[in-house]
């Protein structure tokens, strides 16, 4: 499995190919017919699967035609952003270390002050 973190952009091109193809073949989808669905060509369809270039349109249509826009959903969801005080703030709240509370003396050992 290819590791993202530290894999190229050409690695990354290329697995979106090879993922996309495995779908294809998995849904029993030609190339033709996949192109079709896209409403692409079915040359942009070979070089997607050989090589993972294409358009950001192309890819989109293909992966609308595979079913797997839900999978886009993450990369299309805004997270909140943090400002870096905030950032800070919250760090500074979280506790450092665990304080239990005093045991009381044990009875005949206490000491009288005065």
């Amino acid at each position: 499995m290819l590791d993202v973190a530290f894999a190229t952009v050409s690695e990354l091109v290329e697995a979106l190919g090879q993922r996309l193809r495995a779908q294809r073949i998995a849904q029993s989808l030609t190339q033709a017919e996949l192109a079709q669905r896209a409403g692409v060509s079915g040359s942009a369809i070979k070089t997607l699967e050989s090589t993972g270039m294409t358009t950001l349109e192309t890819f989109v249509r293909v992966i609308q035609a595979l079913g797997l826009v839900d999978e886009l959903a993450d990369l299309l969801t805004l997270r909140p952003t943090t400002s870096i005080a905030a950032m800070e703030q919250a760090q500074a709240a979280q506790r450092q270390r665990v304080r239990h509370p005093r045991k009381p003396p044990p009875q005949g050992r206490r000491q009288d002050r005065q």
